[in-house]
Order: structure tokens, then sequence, then C-alpha cells
């Protein structure tokens, strides 16, 4: 046997992690012909005790060798090295946009399925350090970038919830007891794009009891989360050339819908009580203003709540000036220091809000399930928009979610999450006070999932992102808030989904890359 504890060295103390380390060894044994094409490699647990490592970190190498083409799995054998190598040259990407590299090539020097072509309109707004893939999605005059999170051991994200708290099992027995009911009366599926029927109904009661609005069935949506939402309201509302009132700094992926779309931004700066009205006021003067799009809770990405006096305020202006507000309440579910305030969406608006939600942000974000709520009028010309983006959406979800909501399971997740939310809130304020607390400001958030992280001039974000990824921490660069090339300096700190250790190790990370 090969001498594997000599071939495969690691350094538990450096990035990336110990399991990628043994990979890459090994590949870069079967490049040079050390380890040969047919080679069986040892079980994963005899290499476990040879290189003293846990025998999951063995199955991590393996699986990771396999993802790359470089061994194969064969049934109550083992794994060997494949006979016929991946192709060692990387592919890449070209300045226009083309693939380089093999994939799927057509004739001899022409671009293959794999061609993306044409100018780059704007910089990419993710870091380059990052490596984060950007395919240009062209429409009109606006391009949208994909991001890619590369794999690392600890991830801030900028304010999703914990999948590990969410009650996925009680889900996953309603879904199961769902698909599992061949007997039952099938659904008119044609009559399903809207959303079950049983999770519209559930809606009525679910959005009155917790932001005391009154709607009926015909005035709910159910949508592929939030951003489906958002993207249909846009698509209703807005023509080329129409004028949008958004805040500043301001959630950057609804205002590319916005721009895609063809409508001129008016940017509207937010402060400490929310967007300011009377710039909204000011600049809706001697022009027509189509809509207002509006983050009342938690606004992204500065967690800042509009006040009650400016939420009434809005409504006067809107109806003086006649125009509608899309309501994006993403996270409305989760409050610490005091009650929530009710959305506009529960005054009297004369039709004018469209308010949007998600139990994407509630439960997990691996769970689509999102909701717009409007006059009817307004739902069945979004319900026809949404058929033309998806025919239906996954109703046997909706009603195992809508069973959860009924029996009063949601609820008591909420309860409990919010009060573990709260601490891990507390105790990274904390950790950021201690370790960070000469470099960041901020201001602590009475709900929602993130902190709004300032940095000052000695710790530039982008160059800190960079420094963190190598030590197995992946956080934003910071890039995608910036706007009209004024640079924030900050991220969003999602506290939400670490836990307490997870925090401190996150937190030591960055203190160290300082």
């Amino acid at each position: 046997m090969l001498p594997f504890d000599k071939l495969l060295p690691f350094d538990r103390t450096a990035a990336p992690a110990v399991y990628l380390q043994v990979a890459n060894s090994m590949i870069q044994h079967i490049r040079s012909g050390v380890i040969k094409p047919g080679f069986w490699l040892p079980g994963t647990r005899e290499l476990a005790g040879i290189l003293g490592v846990h025998r999951k970190t063995v199955v991590a190498v393996y699986d990771e060798l396999s993802a790359q083409g470089w061994i194969e799995a064969v049934a109550r054998k083992g794994f060997h090295v494949t006979r016929e190598l991946p192709e060692v040259r990387p592919g890449g990407w070209g300045k226009d946009g083309q693939r380089s590299g093999k994939g799927r090539p057509g004739r001899e020097g022409q671009p293959g399925k794999g061609d993306w072509s044409g100018r780059q309109d704007r910089e990419h707004a993710f870091s380059k350090e990052m490596a984060a893939p950007f395919y240009p999605v062209e429409r009109g005059r606006f391009r949208l970038p994909v991001v890619s999170v590369p794999p690392s051991r600890l991830i801030i994200d900028d304010g999703h919830p914990d999948s590990r708290l969410a009650p996925l099992e009680l889900l996953g027995r309603e879904y199961r007891a769902r698909l599992s009911n061949r007997g039952g009366r099938r659904p008119v599926y044609a009559t399903m794009t809207a959303g079950s029927p049983r999770m519209r109904e559930a809606m009525v009661g679910y959005l009155a009891d917790t932001r005391g609005m009154q709607a009926s069935v015909p005035n709910i949506l159910i949508t592929h989360g939030a951003q489906m939402s958002i993207y249909i309201a846009a698509q209703l509302l807005l023509r080329p050339g129409d004028t949008v009132i958004v805040g500043e700094p301001g959630y950057y992926v609804a205002t590319q819908v916005f721009e895609n779309l063809g409508a001129s931004l008016l940017r509207v700066p937010v402060d400490e009580q929310g967007i300011d009205v009377d710039a909204v006021e000011r600049l809706s003067r001697g022009r027509v203003v189509r809509m207002l799009y509006l983050i009342p809770h938690h606004h992204h990405p500065t967690t800042v709540t509009l006040s009650p006096e400016r939420r009434m305020r809005l409504l006067e202006i809107a109806e003086e000036k006649n125009f509608s507000i899309v309501e994006d309440d993403y996270d409305y579910d989760f409050h610490y220091s005091s009650s929530p305030y009710l959305p506009l969406a529960a005054s009297g608006h004369n039709n004018r809000v469209v308010y949007i939600g998600s139990f994407s942000k509630s439960l997990s974000s691996s769970i689509r399930v999102g909701f717009m709520v409007g006059p009817e009028a307004f739902i069945v010309e979004a319900t026809y928009l949404r058929r033309l983006i998806e025919l239906r959406g996954d109703n046997h979800m909706e009603d195992a979610l809508a069973e959860l909501i009924r029996n009063g399971d949601v609820g008591r997740h909420l309860k409990k999450v919010n009060r573990i939310y709260q601490g891990r809130r507390d105790h990274l304020c904390g950790l950021l006070d201690s370790n960070l607390g000469d470099v960041v400001d901020y201001r602590k958030p009475s709900g929602g999932m993130a902190i709004w992280a300032r940095f000052n001039k000695r710790a530039p974000v982008k160059e800190l992102a960079g420094k963190a990824l190598k030590m197995g921490l992946y956080m934003s660069d910071g890039q995608a808030y910036n706007t009209h090339n004024k640079d924030y300096n900050a991220i969003r700190f999602g506290f939400a989904s670490l836990n307490e250790v997870e925090m401190d190790e996150a937190v030591q990370i960055l203190t160290s890359c300082l």
C-alpha cells in the first residue's frame, strides 16, 4: 500500500478545511502518476485510521473527488481512480462573456451552447476576489448578477433564519401525507395558479391575527417566494419610463427589478425613523410618480423601522399624488424590543397598497412560499402573469403549510425562535462591542435577523472579506450595497442563522483578519 500518511499531509490550523487539503493532495498525486488510473483506494475507515482523522472527513474527501470526476464508487467494493481522468486544463470565462476551456464546443473556433456574449454595462456588484460567476442576463439595458457562495465552514449571510430550528419534520409529515393520498379528490390544476385554496383560506385568518389585515381569499396570491411577488407587482404597475421612489440605501435586488423594467429611480434617504417622507413629498411635486417601494420593518439593508407617524403621512402623500405603494414586509414576524406596528395595508389606503410577505424568512430559506395581498382586480391580473412564469406552485407544500398555520405550529415556532434570535442578536452585539468596537459602528435593531455593521476606514470590507474567506469564513464584501459611487463600507451581519459558538468563531476570524 502507498504511504498515504506521507503522501497526504494536512494542517488542522490552516485553511482550507482538512478534507479539501487531503483531496487536493490526492489530485496532485493522480495528476503526477503516483496514484495511477484504476488504483483501488483504501476504505474510508482504513484511510481515516492512517491519517488520524474522523471517518466523516474521509467520506467528504471521496465525495469531493467523485464530484470532480477523479474517482468512482463501485458497489460493495469501494473507490478506484477513474481510468479516463478529467481534463486537467481548467475552464474559465473570456472577457466578452464567452466560455473558454472545453465545455460544449461547436465546430473548431466557434462558440458552443454555453456562449454568453455582449457588453457589460456596469461593474459587477460583487467582489472579484470572491470568484463569484457572472452570467449576463440581458433585458433592455440592464444585467443581473448571479452569485455563487464559495464553500466555507462559516457563512455570514445578510439575514436568514436558522433552518435547523424550523419545524421541517412536521411540515414533511404533512407533505408526505398529501403525496400519498392517492384516493383523494384530484385538484383542478388550472385553478391553482393563485395558490392552493386551503393555503389562501388559511392566510385570511393568519393575516387578520398577526397583522390586523382584513383580506378575503380573492385578495391573496401565493407566490414562489417574496421576490416573485416583487417582480409581478412591478410588471403590473410599471412601464418603461415610469418613476419609482426607493429608499437609499435600499434593497438592491428590488431596484434591479425596477431598472430592468425600464423605470426611472428616485432615491430617497433612509434615516433612523425610516424613509424620509418629506423628501418623498418634495420629489413627487411637479412630476408623475407611479410607485413607491417600501420596507416598513427592518429596512434592507439598514434594519431601521418606519415610524407610525411617517406611515400615516406616506398614505396621505400617496393619495394626494396618486401613486401606489408596494409594501415589502419580508420579516415582519421578528420583533424583540416592542410589538410590531401594523402594516400600511392594515390601514385605510383606498386600494393603493400591495402587501408582500414570505414564509421563507419565517421558517426556512428553502421553503419558497411567499404571498401578495392586494385589490381583487389586481390579484386577478397578477395571477395571469404568474401563470406565464410558472403554471402553479407546489400546491402540496402549500396545503401542508396551511395545516401548520391552522393548528398553531407556525405560531408556536415563531414564538420560540423570537426568543432565540433575540438572544443571538444580543450575543452578537456583545461580541462586536468587545472585539470590534474600535472599527465597527452599528445600532442594535429592534427586530429582524441582521445588524447593519458599518466599518471605518481602517477596515475596508472588500479586503476583509477576501482575508476571511481564506480562513474559512464567507461574508459579503459590501459592494452590493454601494450606489452612485457611495461606498458604505458596511455589511448586513446576519445573526439568526448562527448559533453562539459559530458567532464566536466568525468574530474571532474577523478580529484575526484585522
